[in-house]
């Protein structure tokens, strides 16, 4: 197998390398991207190069390029096993790995969007029973944290408040209203929520006496 790749010409061997490279890079991108691993090392590259050169929707970046060596080095190897000159080779395989850039581009986009539309929507705590987690200032002159069941899970939010006095952590609040940003109006609830109280009954006798 060595024996055969250094017997290579120059321009064939360039192509087998990056092609290699590229597929096994491509393939433990695919498999973090899938199970979601790659939030801390594949997916701080991808910021970092799309906040520099992104052009729309995630076009250039770290996914995306990997997509295009790999198939810019696979589609040159198969102009070159059919006999087509160097120019032409490049210039196809320059074409295919940008179909591959703009396929991968447009797929993460879209499983985007579908994540985005599962995102919580603030304004559903509207009306909800929770508790201050950290202490709330009065009159808005603090922010804190309040405890609160949104969209079927027990979330920590960021919270203010318009009442004339804090409400300290274990307060039960009730969400009242939402900020444009996302932070939550809280307000102490006018019925405290309480154990049910135990009723006892005394045990008489045929004459009403206990």
């Amino acid at each position: 197998m060595t024996e055969w790749f250094f017997n290579l010409e120059l321009f064939p061997k360039i192509y087998w390398l990056i092609a290699i490279i590229g597929s096994l890079i491509f393939t433990i991108v695919m498999i973090l991207s899938f199970t979601g691993g790659d939030a801390d090392g594949v997916g701080d590259i991808d910021s970092e190069i799309d906040g520099d050169t992104g052009i729309g929707f995630q076009f250039i970046t770290f996914k995306n390029l990997v997509g295009f060596f790999t198939i810019f080095g696979w589609s040159g190897i198969a102009c070159i096993d059919a006999g087509l000159s160097m120019p032409i080779t490049i210039v196809i395989s320059i074409f295919c790995g940008l179909i591959m850039m703009v396929i991968m581009a447009s797929m993460f986009y879209f499983m985007g969007k579908l994540t985005d539309s599962g995102t919580l929507n603030y304004k559903n705590a509207i009306d909800a029973i929770g508790e201050v987690y950290l202490t709330i200032g009065a009159n808005r002159s603090r922010m804190g944290k309040v405890s609160v069941r949104v969209q079927g899970a027990m979330r920590e939010l960021d919270a203010l408040t318009d009442s004339l006095v804090e409400l300290k952590s274990g307060t039960i609040i009730k969400v009242v209203d939402v900020t444009s940003n996302g932070i939550l109006i809280v307000d102490q609830t006018k019925k405290p929520i309480e154990p049910l109280k135990q009723h006892t009954y005394e045990i008489t006798d045929n004459s009403g006496r206990a």
